[in-house]
């Protein structure tokens, strides 16, 4: 990393696989890995892993750390996320269960310290039937091991000043899953003057020998060896001294453990050399001792077997394979060993091989597939995987029956040109799951940019949508507003990046300026080294462009331009229906504003404020309506709701309003305006309900008379900031009942108080009592200071215009009284707007 010295970024690696390890070891997993934040604090990056290789994960390579996945929500939740097993995953997290569909188990622990995030320690196991995940002890032993990983990472970045970031160019540390050594490595000197031996505590034990009684004699030595072995023994110093060169000499060591003395011997490999000596002849022999213990005589057991038998690493590359393997296979060794089975063997690069091997390394669970190399002749492989790697078995079987017969072999794609098929599959589901969500053009740029930046590493990203022939920008982020400011409103035959992709439909990728200018000259490079272009055509038609941007030259692999080609559909056709959703959204609100009334009429001693804010779910308008109604004989206040949110609605919605409207003008009580209101909504016969609340303010302006049919009550605040909750007598909901009558209530408006008609949709809230929401709005008007009714208003709405969703429309009245004693009748003189409309 850079700014980091060799010591410390050694010594952060060792921090990083030291918890990775520890976290396997002791738990039942048997991966683990360590990611750490990105430096723009996006993504969390994948620093270190333990087990299973990062290419068996695809695209859990960067995450997003706003993404629905496991490693991301623990660090930007601050909390463990345990899934015992793959249906406890597909239920949660259905988008990791997607992308990897094997039957394992996770935990996802954060790693912070003093409250600062840092990243996630995660580890995986094979979730067999009825194992119920990490025991509660496992789980703080894995919290334990995270929390001092945090405080170790804290420490190093107070000692060094290094950042705890990771750069997403920097390659993982990998280290092996645990296992039991198959090999043992002793070291000794042998001083052939004086005969004696020196020798580390490995090689007294690979000789049987105790190290602490060991006399570092030659003949101690040579007297655990086999009789027949010694003239070898001694003849092993001559020749190393004489000809100065490395030589190894297989010798056979007595086991005595459990055996006595009767002739129990194991082999072992020494090789030595003389050290190169200032004068004279060498009398000094330094080595070592190996025991393979059972190893090559494993071997050579396996290479006398008819069945193939081989061995895979972890990523799937070819350890070992015995002879019959490799006949029947039809390969020589040096063809197979070091490469995946898929990618040496033409006949066996059907992505379900590679599929059954990731399943078998994830899962930790048996995995078996036919295969034919040539017509007529087929071969039956099974794997059984370990936490260190896969041991393969392959034999010949007859024709199998017609429904077991497996696909021809695909069309062969060689390893320089083989899709990342997993990583491409994840970020589609990634970015498909994502837009999915987004409902306007603005949400699907901001899922386009949380997805796509963070995940290829760039620093910023514009969209460009056609418009009559030529390109406007959509969205933008990144530092620099204007990198692209060239593209503004050029028409799509220009002799342009951002236009020749679009109608030539094939990406762009530019990887330095000088790139630029040889294609492109005299275009402005606005701080940018690298671009991605890609055209977004929905239906063959085109909808815009998608320009990433990368601050320092980025090469884009075969991978890299597989992936965003891909995803360049997906995000083409959300914008395309995007934007269609916002035409006929902006069409939808419009008629519903035009339902509503424009302006707030003048009125002597009152002052009214009016809010509307239409819900966010969805493009259907609601039914919710107010009005203020100057009359003869006072002024007529009124709030309602029609049940839904359709057309249908709004135009009973609108039918009432005018139904209201005019028994009110002819002078009609209270109770026989709602009973108008009533009979005209069951003459209508919409099949919809509405609530309303309508009250008549006398002359005075200080007495009123309230009705309701089944509205949420008023609020009546008085002048020493007293609120109460208005106790009406309540009416029938309309279009229930065609007799109902409505009784009124006497209300008394102090001068200096406020009255507050609403909707339901600011009072009530998921799986909460209408009264517990009332009652917090009563709080809120008690306790709001204002200068203004406007001011008062707006803090009344503070959280619902504050919310990203809201469900309902919302409706808000206010009335103020004055000391002014004049008839509350209008004055003739214009309105205000009533979107911010305050009388005085």
């Amino acid at each position: 990393m850079p700014g980091m010295t060799v010591g410390e970024t050694a010594e952060r690696e060792d921090l990083l696989s030291a918890a990775a390890v520890e976290a396997v070891e002791r738990t039942s997993a048997y991966a683990g890995s360590v990611f750490l934040r990105s430096r723009d604090r996006r993504s969390v990056v994948l620093a270190a892993a333990c087990g299973v290789p990062p290419s068996l994960l695809g695209g859990w390579r960067l995450i997003p750390v706003n993404s629905p996945i496991p490693v991301a929500v623990a660090y930007s939740a601050g909390r463990t996320v345990h899934l015992a097993d793959a249906e406890e995953t597909m239920r949660r997290y259905p988008q990791v269960a997607l992308a990897l569909p094997y039957a394992f188990g996770s935990c996802s622990v954060p790693v912070s310290a003093g409250g600062e995030a840092f990243g996630t320690l995660a580890i995986v196991w094979a979730a067999s039937p009825g194992r119920g995940g990490l025991s509660k002890a496992e789980r703080r032993r894995v919290r334990t091991i995270a929390r001092r990983l945090g405080d170790s990472l804290a420490s190093l970045r107070a000692r060094t000043g290094d950042p705890v970031e990771c750069d997403p160019e920097t390659a993982p540390v990998e280290v092996p899953a645990p296992s039991p050594s198959a090999v043992r490595v002793g070291l000794f000197d042998w001083d052939l003057t004086a005969d004696t031996v020196t020798m580390d505590d490995q090689s007294c034990a690979i000789f049987g020998l105790d190290a602490r009684t060991f006399d570092g004699r030659a003949e101690t030595l040579a007297s655990s060896l086999h009789p027949g072995d010694l003239a070898a023994f001694r003849a092993y110093a001559r020749v190393a001294t004489d000809e100065g060169q490395p030589i190894a000499r297989r010798l056979r060591v007595r086991v005595r453990a459990g055996t006595g003395s009767g002739g129990s011997y194991r082999t072992v490999e020494l090789w030595g050399r003389t050290p190169e000596a200032e004068a004279g002849w060498a009398r000094a022999l330094a080595g070592a001792v190996v025991d393979a213990r059972a190893g090559h005589l494993a071997a050579a057991a396996i290479e006398r077997l008819s069945d193939g038998l081989f061995s895979l690493a972890p990523d799937g590359q070819v350890t070992y394979a015995n002879r019959s393997a490799l006949h029947l296979l039809d390969v020589h060794g040096e063809t197979l060993l070091g490469h995946c089975l898929w990618d040496a063997l033409p006949w066996l690069s059907d992505p379900d091989i590679e599929y059954r091997h990731r399943s078998a390394m994830i899962s930790q669970a048996p995995a078996s597939f036919l295969a034919t190399p040539s017509p007529g002749r087929w071969l039956a492989f099974s794997l059984h995987p370990a936490p260190d790697g896969v041991t393969g078995r392959v034999v010949p079987v007859g024709q199998p029956p017609p429904d077991k017969t497996p696909p021809a072999p695909p069309t062969v794609a060689t390893p320089a040109t083989a899709p990342a098929r997993m990583g491409v599959m994840y970020h589609v589901l990634q970015l498909g799951s994502a837009l999915t969500e987004a409902v306007t053009a603005r949400e699907v740029c901001e899922v386009v940019s949380d997805q796509l930046l963070p995940a290829f590493g760039g620093q910023r990203l514009a969209i460009y949508v056609v418009r009559d022939d030529t390109l406007h920008l959509l969205f933008h982020t990144g530092h620099d507003k204007g990198f692209l400011d060239w593209l503004e409103g050029v028409p799509l035959h220009a002799h342009l990046p951002g236009t020749e992709t679009l109608t030539s439909g094939a990406p762009l990728f530019i990887e330095s300026q000088q790139d630029l200018a040889r294609s492109y000259p005299d275009i402005p490079t606005g701080g940018v080294s690298s671009w991605a272009y890609l055209p977004l055509i929905a239906s063959s038609h085109p909808v815009g462009t998608c320009i990433l941007g990368f601050d320092e030259i980025h090469q884009f692999t075969e991978r890299d331009r597989g992936v965003l080609t891909a995803l360049a559909g997906l995000i083409a056709q959300a914008l395309e229906r995007a934007r269609l959703y916002d035409s006929e959204f902006t069409l939808a609100r419009g008629l519903q504003q035009a339902l509503l009334p424009h302006r707030l009429p003048v009125l002597p001693g009152i002052r009214t404020v009016m809010r509307y804010l239409p819900g966010t779910s969805g493009m259907d308008i609601g039914g919710d309506w107010y009005d203020v109604i100057p009359t003869d004989s006072g002024v007529c206040l009124v709030i309602g709701d029609v049940e839904g949110h359709s057309i249908a609605a709004a135009a009973t919605m609108a039918q009432l309003r005018s139904a209201v409207r005019a028994f009110a003008a002819v002078g009609h009580t209270p109770g026989d305006v709602m009973a108008g209101a009533n009979r005209t909504l069951i003459d209508l016969d919409p099949g919809l309900l509405a609530s309303c609340c309508f009250i008549h303010l006398e002359p005075d302006g200080h007495h009123a008379h309230a009705v309701t049919a089944g509205h949420p009550p008023p609020l009546l605040r008085h002048p020493d900031g007293t609120t109460d909750i208005l106790d009406l007598d309540v009416g029938p909901i309309l279009g229930v009942e065609r007799t109902s009558a409505y009784p009124e209530t006497l209300i008394v408006l102090p001068p200096g108080s406020v009255l507050a008609l609403y909707t339901d949709g600011l009072v009530e809230e998921p799986s909460a009592d209408i009264d517990v929401g009332i009652d917090r709005l009563r709080a809120s008007l008690a306790h709001a200071r204002a200068d203004s009714l406007n001011a008062l208003a707006d803090r009344l709405l503070h959280n619902a215009r504050g919310s990203a969703y809201r469900a309902d429309d919302i409706a808000l009245l206010l009335i103020e009284t004055t000391t002014d004693q004049h008839a509350a009748r209008p004055r003739h003189r214009p309105g205000r707007d009533l979107s911010r409309a305050e009388s005085p």
